[in-house]
């Protein structure tokens, strides 16, 4: 449990102008470092460090005895908090509702930031001066280096730009190094001169608890927000799913539906989770004319006319004979009883639809829209334009009445609920921050709506039932209450060559920060796709919902049985996915050198996905041409050290070696937990290692699961174990072939209490056993 001292009574701008000073990151430069040597633990807590809180001495930022910044302006203020951590703001001569603040040069440090290249989503950036910061950065991740070693001790910095009161901040750099800061409030009759608790800073060992330390600190400190593992988890995310938009986009219609889910589930690999995507919904669009051509980016124009379904999803009074159903509820019903759906979800825009609520429409004219036309901020500017922003801009939103919010959410909810459909995908979160003019901000605004949906949900669906997307900006992300699950990366665009690996390491390294708050949900795919088992792969260590979004008929069924049990479910792994701290600071898109591993946890055994994700395209908002467009051979290297948390699976009988097993080469070794072993890989290949610890049993006896071996995160089958009498249980589900390191040849094997064959490899001490396809779950007995 963290202690955390009471907020401090807000400071006056008298006392703190000067108090403390801010200054940039010159780690590894020429100013003198003052290092405590810190014994590295697994386990990061706030409480193992010295005494010694964040202080600033001659323009110099120490954190736990050493300097992180130095030359910093005077107007930058630092308040310790705890004893690695500080917030840090700034004060200004005039009141605006936009500041820009300096806190000093970086250079000579590795750094990792995630930023928004669009309006809606994130990416990240590796580099070591300020001036590769962009901005709309949301989290810098920095490596500090304990030079008086010849080892060169790694410790972390992160920085987190934060809500305070009706401003929100977010970080950039400038091009002579520097470090900045911009707290804006999007909403020109809010303004202030000061903003004193705009970034939180914090130092640790291990990046990944100090992600997590740090978002607990920030939970308790502002209430706005709960981190993830304090959430209710969906249902759908243990079940395979099916969305609908790159099957149909928004020709979206009730035969086609059927048609997708029928050759899924004739497939062996049957949806139990449906995404109706847009395309439903009873929306009229102004700027798109019967007979004329389609103008690209006029579908943003589209405004919704009633909470009900269109057309295509309910018969009409005196319409001719035709293939619709009834209404929604009649479809909804019928699938779900024709093919075993657990849970149909339906999109929906946060203010509706696209281009929200129709003014004029009789019904959504009690939600008193006003159409309204968005600014987007100079931070969202200066980096990528946005397609359905840019239309939004030029057609309008029907901007609901903010005091009709929560009747909207409710009525619409409550209709869809009457209509049996179980949850809701909610896009285009971000659009609140450029309509809050006049509305009391961005921060305040946001809240409102967001406390309005999330109320919504709990009130009217079962579950937790909501997916979040577009919704990247930390306004949203820092008013979640309840949300758990929210997209962490721009579209799959299935026919763009350029984004497949993209996507992969996006997600990856965004799910470093979003983990802490939601499950990170990595979108569809196309498993009939020549980079489909790389997308599938990384949802199998992604800890994530699996979904594909297939044309009807067009599917692979080797790719989804490595993904999917006989009866729909999936293999999902125990935490978000992300990179292995080898790879924080590379880029394993552009570098021409790095793989990218990702890791994670099962019960009893760890796993990492290894994936080549150069030559295959290039960050968005950097110059491509260093990069060659062809297929990039890498070899790198793996260890079972890679997986963070490791001794959550291992126990007190653990040997210190583990089994590790190749998926794509069926090959098993033996080898400590510090060993590494190569892997080489071609552009857009992948491979997926499960790790298990090899435990000793009987004295005499080693042992280790690895599951169903031909799955791609195998030891996702494993539940339970135990050894008691010269006999290991292991009870698991689905079936396919189990397999495990174990250090002798059985006696004797039994599934189901019934005594079966068994194969065993002396050469690498492999051991397989047939579990029957009849069964979704078993209990293999070992004998010895």
């Amino acid at each position: 449990m963290i202690v955390l001292p009471p907020p401090p009574p807000p400071p006056s701008l008298r006392n703190l102008k000067n108090a403390c000073c801010f200054s940039p990151l010159i780690l590894g430069s020429s100013y003198h470092h003052r290092v405590i040597s810190v014994q590295s633990q697994r386990t990061w807590r706030p409480a193992m460090f010295l005494n010694q809180k964040p202080t600033v001495k001659d323009g110099v930022l120490s954190i736990n005895g050493r300097d992180a910044l130095a030359g910093v302006p005077d107007n930058v203020v630092v308040t310790p908090w705890t004893d690695s951590s500080a917030f840090l703001g700034a004060t200004s001569a005039h009141s605006t509702s936009r500041h820009v603040f300096k806190l000093g040069v970086i250079q000579d440090a590795r750094f990792l930031c995630l930023f928004r290249f669009k309006i809606f989503w994130k990416i990240p950036r590796v580099g070591n001066s300020g001036s590769d910061i962009p901005a709309e950065t949301q989290m810098l991740l920095l490596e500090a280096k304990e030079e008086t070693t010849s080892n060169g001790s790694i410790s972390y910095i992160v920085f987190l730009p934060v809500l305070d009161g009706e401003f929100r901040s977010s970080l950039q750099g400038n091009s002579a190094n520097e470090l900045e800061f911009c707290v804006e409030s999007g909403d020109p009759a809010i303004v202030a001169s000061e903003s004193l608790n705009a970034v939180f800073v914090n130092y640790g060992n291990n990046p990944f608890d100090l992600m997590t330390e740090s978002m607990k600190i920030l939970e308790k400190y502002t209430g706005t927000f709960t981190i993830r593992e304090r959430k209710q988890m969906p249902g759908m995310l243990d079940w395979f799913g099916w969305c609908t938009w790159d099957a149909f986009y928004q020709e979206v219609n009730p035969q086609g539906i059927k048609d997708g889910i029928k050759s899924l589930t004739e497939g062996g690999t049957p949806p139990r989770f449906l995404i109706i995507d847009d395309g439903w919904q009873d929306t009229t669009n102004e700027f798109q004319k019967e007979g004329e051509p389609i103008v690209e980016g006029s579908q943003f124009g589209g405004r919704l006319v009633s909470i009900k379904e269109n057309s295509k999803f309910k018969k009409t009074e005196n319409e001719a004979p035709s293939e619709a159903p009834t209404d929604l509820k009649e479809f909804v019903s019928d699938i779900k009883k024709s093919f075993g759906l657990k849970y149909v979800y339906v999109w929906h825009a946060l203010l509706g639809y696209w281009g929200g609520l129709h003014p004029d429409a009789p019904g959504t004219k009690k939600y008193n829209p006003e159409l309204k036309f968005p600014v987007q901020s100079p931070g969202n500017l200066a980096n990528m334009r946005d397609l359905s922003m840019d239309c939004m801009e030029k057609y309008g939103v029907g901007m609901i009445d903010p005091t009709k919010v929560s009747e909207f959410y409710d009525d619409l909810h409550k209709y869809l609920v009457s209509q049996e459909v179980d949850g809701v995908k909610v896009d285009v979160q971000n659009i609140l921050e450029t309509l809050a003019t006049g509305l009391g901000g961005r921060v305040s605004l946001t809240r409102q709506f967001q406390e309005a949906l999330e109320k919504s949900v709990a009130a009217n669906f079962k579950d937790n039932s909501i997916i979040c997307c577009m919704g990247h900006s930390t306004d949203s992300i820092y008013n979640s209450k309840t949300s758990a699950i929210t997209r962490a990366s721009d579209d799959y665009y299935p026919k763009n060559a350029k984004t497949q690996s993209l996507h992969i390491a996006a997600v990856a390294y965004n799910s470093i920060f979003f983990g802490e708050f939601v499950v990170p949900d990595w979108d569809m795919f196309y498993s009939l796709h020549y980079a489909a088992e790389f997308h599938a792969a990384a949802r199998a260590v992604g800890g994530c919902g699996v979904y594909v979004s297939d044309k009807p008929g067009q599917h692979d069924f080797k790719i989804l049985k490595r993904l999917v049990l006989p009866d729909g479910s999936v293999l999902r792994a125990k935490y978000p996915g992300r990179p292995s701290r080898d790879c924080l600071f590379s880029d394993p898109v552009m570098d021409g050198e790095s793989l990218l591993k990702i890791w994670n946890l099962n019960k009893f055994s760890g796993v990492i996905g290894v994936f080549n994700c150069q030559g295959a395209g290039s960050w968005p908002c950097l110059d491509s041409s260093i990069l060659n467009d062809t297929n990039v051979e890498l070899s790198g290297k793996v260890s079972p050290a890679d997986i963070e948390l490791f001794q959550e699976v291992c126990g007190e009988s653990w040997t210190g070696d583990c089994a590790v097993f190749s998926f794509q080469e069926g090959s098993l070794s033996r080898l400590p937990k510090q060993r590494s072993f190569p892997v080489t890989l071609e552009t857009l290949q992948c491979d997926v290692f499960t790790v298990s610890p090899i435990k000793v049993y009987n004295k005499t006896i080693r042992f280790a699961p690895l599951g169903l071996i031909e799955m791609y995160n195998s030891g996702g089958a494993v539940k339970e174990m135990e050894f008691s009498k010269d006999r290991m249980s292991i009870k698991g589900r689905g079936p396919g072939r189990f397999g495990a390191y174990s250090s002798q040849k059985p006696k004797s094997c039994l599934v189901n209490s019934r005594e079966v064959g068994f194969n065993f490899r002396s050469e690498d001490n492999l051991l397989t056993i047939i579990t029957p396809h009849e069964a979704n779950s078993w209990d293999i007995s070992i004998g010895y």
